[in-house]
């Protein structure tokens, strides 16, 4: 009679209780208190370093000389690194002087006030007032 639905047996709060007893037994049975520990020996130990920045850290060490050149070496820029670029995105702005002196009275360069039809149309249709053309 495989087409029979079984009935759903509710448990009354007696089975319940019995139920959750018997799991928080089993649970207190395997859980272990421990009260004394210790380094695992299978473990290695890493060593703790002291704080840069603490005063009293640093004082019985001398400075390391060639430490604080390579530091310095490297807070530099490329360009005071190297004397030509090292990858291809180095290159945009590597020269960062211009190649023409950029003077604002030379004409070769500077247009500023350059008159075509289209600025004296627009010039005109500003001094009229009209705001169709804005």
């Amino acid at each position: 009679m495989a087409g029979h639905p079984r009935e759903k047996v509710i448990p009354d709060e007696v089975h319940q209780n019995q139920i959750l007893r018997e799991l928080y037994h089993k649970e207190l049975r395997t859980q272990k208190l421990y009260t004394q520990y210790h380094v695992n020996p299978l473990r290695k130990i890493h060593t703790i370093t002291r704080k840069p920045m603490s005063w009293h850290d640093n004082l019985e060490e001398p400075a390391d000389a060639r430490f604080l050149n390579l530091i310095h070496h490297t807070a530099q820029g490329p360009k005071k690194k190297y004397p030509e670029t090292q990858t291809e995105n180095q290159e945009v702005g590597w020269d960062l002087e211009p190649l023409v002196n950029p003077e604002r009275h030379d004409r070769r360069l500077n247009h500023f006030r350059i008159c075509s039809d289209i600025t004296l149309y627009k010039a005109k249709t500003w001094g009229l007032g009209d705001d169709r053309h804005k």
